[in-house]
């Protein structure tokens, strides 16, 4: 496959010239911890008694001058990696295959680092400063570009690593928790590179004590340590002509966007018992905008890394599904999961599905948030066809200022807000995040409006549905009539989402009612963006809570509802009609079947966003009324047996 055209080539040539420099590090050097504290660990055997040690080198910088004269360890990671086996002087293929991983993507992330300092100006300053002629005025300058390069330098050595050596091995099947990367240094990218591959040896002299455990302990050290330079990337400057580049290295089908984490496009092993949309009783318009969602994915560019849905603004990147236990939210997750894995198995794209459940909650200080991270990276890769579950939310995600929320609970928290609508959130339209819940009120009010869309699962409804789904839940081994009923007719999709959406023309919750009613009665009939502002405000005067975030959520939805087609279902089973073509075409055919947006799709829009957030508020509201009264019982009766025992 060529590479996409907005991805810069890194010439392989680039790649060879660094490799002795990379092969070098591997052979031996000799490291003073700065940040970290050393364990106590023998130092890596020699293979071959007869021969000699491998030399060892102090790290040296072009541009630089640099001392200590603390005590320095020795590390050979050639050694320490053939220790995972020590019954056997040779190394086997999985320890080559983990230093060669190693040694290429040291040598990639070198050859990043020049092409930095080259656009940025810093390769001059380095050579200034070699010559003794840096200007004083350039030494901040200078001092932050060789910050910047260590950060870029870290980064790329451990995605490319870790890209590389999941060929290797299934890194799902054992997992190692080597805690915190420390030794992250920002003073040079060889110093960076070094300090790195010396917690890298403490990692594997600690934990690696067999050969099954090798690639395990080396994934996970990298994992860490792509999360500890994207921590420092955030608060470090001169960082944008590495983000503004998109990089690909052709041969090993390996791409650099910024500090986003790259994994091999391998669909996730899926067992679970799917739904066809006629068993999803009732939920009409979840079912409805479930069923548009899973075709809108497949419209997905794996080349341009783009969605056109995302960039026409009809895109649904996070939607929270809330009702009663029993109305069918598990139901609708195995339908939409069911859709886009055939889908994906007709178009051959790869398609990874996961589900963030309470298991990933954790006592130990910082795992849960390992953890939600590790699920958000797992759905996001740009390279596979996403859609991600978290299932009973409000059990997961702590409220921050509850007290009865966990660390382990606010950790996961805080990570979902930040990867749903944080500063570095990219939506490129290839995956989905659902969030559902019998109890939203329970989620925290930022968390819940980062939920663009709102599914209602309010499950069967009328005397039809009821019919529908005792006849379907009945089975075969039996002879009992129908009677006077059309089987299913009631679950025509078209026909009952219509009838869903006319619904809200008027609010369903009584007090926003009561808003609705003051504003049209004093602006009159709502038909004007002004008039309709005018609503909006009323509403947030209602509730605080209804924010700018609102508002935007509202017009995402509006967007979509622009977007009120399904792709037709020939384009999903003949890939060659619509998801073979290029991006533009695909563009193109998208705008064609889009309408326009319409004062009643607004109105309907508000009045169904505002409804739910209402809901979730008067819902919220009892729980709390419900709690203070407990307390005030409580303490009745705790008064009482106290006066008694004193009397």
């Amino acid at each position: 496959m060529s590479a996409p055209s907005d991805l810069m080539e890194i010439k392989e040539a680039a790649i060879r010239d660094k490799i002795p420099a990379a092969q070098s590090m591997l052979d031996g050097f000799d490291h003073t911890p700065r940040l970290a504290k050393g364990r106590e660990i023998a130092p890596a055997a020699a293979r071959s008694p007869g021969i000699p040690g491998r030399r060892r080198f102090r790290t040296t910088t072009p541009g630089l001058v640099t001392q200590s004269t603390a005590r320095s360890e020795g590390v050979n990671l050639i050694d320490r990696v053939a220790d995972t086996s020590p019954e056997d002087d040779l190394i086997s293929p999985v320890q080559a295959g983990v230093l060669h991983g190693l040694r290429r993507a040291m040598a990639t992330a070198l050859t990043v680092v020049d092409q930095y300092a080259d656009a940025t100006g810093l390769s001059a300053l380095m050579k200034a400063n070699l010559e003794g002629k840096l200007p004083s005025g350039k030494t901040a300058e200078f001092n932050e570009g060789l910050a910047a390069g260590s950060v870029i330098a870290l980064h790329v050595f451990a995605n490319m690593a870790s890209f590389l050596l999941s060929t290797l091995h299934d890194t799902s099947e054992l997992t190692v928790d080597v805690g915190d990367v420390e030794e992250v240094l920002t003073d040079n990218p060889q110093a960076a590179l070094t300090g790195a591959l010396w917690e890298l040896d403490q990692d594997l002299a600690t934990f690696a004590d067999s050969e099954d455990k090798l690639i395990p302990v080396v994934t996970a050290f990298l994992e860490q340590l792509m999360d500890k330079a994207a921590m420092r990337a955030a608060n470090l400057p001169r960082l944008e002509a590495f983000i503004a580049v998109a990089y690909r290295v052709e041969a090993d089908d390996f791409e650099i966007r910024g500090f986003e984490a790259a994994s091999r496009a391998k669909s996730s092993k899926l067992i679970m018992s799917f739904k066809k949309p006629h068993e999803v009783v009732g939920n009409h318009i979840a079912k409805y905008q479930a069923m548009k969602l899973s075709k809108m994915l497949m419209a997905y560019d794996f080349d341009r890394k783009l969605n056109p849905f995302a960039d026409l603004g009809g895109f649904i990147f996070t939607f929270m599904g809330d009702g009663l236990p029993g109305t069918g939210k598990t139901i609708l997750i195995q339908m939409m999961a069911g859709l886009i894995n055939d889908y994906c198995q007709t178009a051959d794209y790869p398609f990874r599905y996961a589900n963030l459940s309470t298991e990933s909650i954790d006592s130990y200080q910082g795992k849960s948030a390992q953890n939600a991270k590790a699920f958000i990276r797992e759905i996001i890769d740009p390279n596979v066809i996403g859609f991600g579950t978290i299932d009973d939310i409000d059990q997961l995600a702590g409220i921050r200022g509850d007290r009865q929320s966990s660390a382990g609970q606010l950790e996961i928290t805080a990570v979902l807000m930040e990867s749903f609508a944080g500063a570095n959130t990219v939506v490129r339209g290839n995956c989905t995040f659902g969030m559902f819940s019998n109890y939203p009120e329970k989620v925290d009010d930022a968390l819940r409006q980062r939920a663009s869309a709102r599914f209602l699962v309010d499950g069967p409804q009328t005397q039809d549905d009821y019919i529908d789904i005792l006849y379907l839940l009945m089975g075969k081994n039996h002879d009992i009539p129908v009677g006077d009923h059309d089987l299913f007719e009631a679950q025509a999709i078209k026909k009952a989402v219509k009838a869903s959406y006319e619904s809200y023309a008027r609010p369903k919750e009584d007090a926003l009612q009561a808003v609705f009613d003051q504003v049209k009665k004093s602006t009159g009939k709502l038909n004007t963006i002004a008039k309709l502002g005018t609503y909006l405000k009323a509403i947030q005067e209602a509730d605080p809570r209804f924010t700018g975030r609102a508002i935007k959520n509202i017009t995402d939805a509006v967007k979509v509802r622009a977007m009120d087609f399904e792709l037709p279902d020939e384009w999903m089973e003949e890939p060659e009609l619509f998801l073979r073509k290029d991006y533009d075409t695909k563009r193109a055919m998208i705008a064609d079947l889009s309408s326009e947006i319409t004062v009643d799709m607004v109105i309907q829009e508000i009045n169904r966003y505002a409804d739910s957030e209402f809901r979730y508020a008067d819902k919220s509201d009892e729980v709390a009324i419900e709690n203070a009264v407990r307390d005030m019982e409580r303490m009745e009766e705790a008064k009482k047996r106290y006066l008694g025992r004193k009397g």
